[in-house]
């Protein structure tokens, strides 16, 4: 598909759609616990579609109700009370890293004896060393280093050590993984956490089904050392859980009124929220957008913009539009600690520049940064999604401040995460045409 923006500002008020990342981690839970869960959720995207798949695949039955989910999960042994997950099943997990990542230690633990499967750059996304844990832990993975791959055997419960610096997800699937093993179980992260506020989602969804997590941080060596560890208690439906709003994908109508000219607000987010990405609040501050906080609202108003140096260790999925707004920014911006960004669903310090670049923007990739000198206004053309959502938004938001028209091609992969992104675009006053090619 090709979305074509004829550029024009964005303004008014837009709802957000409910947080993916949450929306994971609740879901798998509540397949997972001991009772139906009513999952409130008011939208959903290819992402979760595939965790939903892959659950259903297992033996869980996901009803799909107006206003989110009803999750009735894997049946139990009649014999010996454990989840009974269907075996020799195949788990489709798309696109989605997360899916691939949560689900793989989820089925051994399980003992499903699953073979994986996905599209487009999913195998190549690494798996070391949660995979390495798993094989030591009693299970055996065949096809390692692409998809499709085979999960055999059940995994034991213990010690599973990994470094903090790699990926979040290994430390959650572990996470998830672990109430369903029956005993003590202990993850143990050496080194600093990044996108650590991930961690935290998960905590808060384990905390939600009733499996507490003990976590204690030490210094061992100089080497900070953080401990997870669960006691074996099994998930607990609560009976109903809510998914909030998603702040990764506010954050692009945020950054949309920061470099505008007229404010754009985003409703249904919680202002107290572990996720990560609602530091985008803070980072169009330091740009220098004038920011407003509403009850359950977020509202970004234009500003002179002016460059800083900002970290993206805990924040990567704001990496390609925060390094739109720097596009327009007075200065150079420096975007620093980008090394993880090569493994999305593009590599996305080069998808980033290259694309911004083609707009006419200044941007260029140094070692595992991005620098950005800001320009007066971009010029428009054409530019490739690369098959990821979040180049495709950026560019849509970047059309913005161009002084002549942008085709975006590739423009589907939105429905990875924000399927309603176009619709919500013309509800702010976007002028974008979308053709089937």
């Amino acid at each position: 598909m090709i979305a074509r923006i004829t550029p024009g500002t964005l303004s008014g008020t837009v709802p957000a759609i409910a947080s993916k990342s949450v929306a994971h981690r609740v879901i798998i839970a509540a397949a997972l616990a001991n009772g139906t869960t009513h999952v409130i959720c008011n939208t959903t995207c290819a992402d979760i579609d595939a965790t939903i798949r892959c659950l259903e695949t297992l033996g869980a039955r996901v009803e799909r109700v107006e206003d989110g989910f009803r999750v009735h999960p894997i049946p139990k042994s009649q014999e010996h009370g454990i989840l009974r997950a269907l075996a020799g099943g195949t788990l489709d997990c798309g696109e989605s890293g997360s899916t691939l990542r949560f689900m793989l230690p989820v089925a051994c633990a399980l003992g499903a004896d699953a073979t994986f499967t996905g599209a487009r750059r999913l195998g190549e996304r690494p798996l070391d060393p949660l995979d390495r844990e798993l094989i030591a832990a009693g299970c055996e993975l065949e096809g390692l280093g692409a998809l499709p791959l085979t999960a055999r055997g059940r995994l034991r419960p213990g010690r599973f050590e990994l470094p903090g610096d790699v990926s979040s997800q290994f430390i959650s699937g572990l996470l998830l993984a672990c109430p369903l093993l029956g005993q003590p179980s202990e993850i143990r992260v050496t080194g600093r956490i990044e996108s650590k506020p991930y961690v935290t989602l998960t905590l808060q969804a384990l905390a939600s089904f009733g499996v507490p997590v003990e976590v204690e941080h030490a210094f061992v060596s100089e080497t900070e050392v953080t401990c997870y560890r669960l006691d074996g208690s099994a998930y607990r439906t609560p009976g109903e859980v809510s998914v909030e709003g998603d702040w990764s994908n506010a954050a692009f109508w945020l950054c949309a009124g920061a470099m505008g000219t007229e404010p754009i607000t985003v409703t249904g987010l919680s202002l107290s929220s572990a996720q990560g990405d609602r530091t985008v609040m803070a980072a169009l501050s330091r740009f220098g957008a004038r920011m407003r906080r509403g009850t359950g609202s977020a509202t970004a108003q234009p500003d002179h913009l002016s460059a800083f140096t900002l970290s993206a260790q805990d924040v990567p999925d704001l990496v390609p539009i925060l390094a739109a707004v720097a596009s327009v920014a007075h200065g150079r911006t420096i975007i620093q600690d980008c090394r993880r960004l090569r493994l999305k669903e593009s590599d996305r310090l080069t998808t980033t520049a290259g694309e911004l670049t083609a707009l006419g923007a200044q941007v260029r990739v140094a070692g595992d940064d991005l620098l950005i000198r800001g320009v007066e206004a971009l010029s428009g053309g054409a530019v490739e999604a690369h098959n990821d959502h979040r180049i495709a938004m950026m560019a849509a938001i970047a059309a913005t401040r161009c002084t002549g028209p942008v085709e975006i091609y590739g423009a589907e992969a939105v429905d990875k995460s924000y399927p309603l992104f176009f619709e919500h675009y013309r509800a702010l006053g976007g002028n974008v045409e979308l053709i089937d090619a």
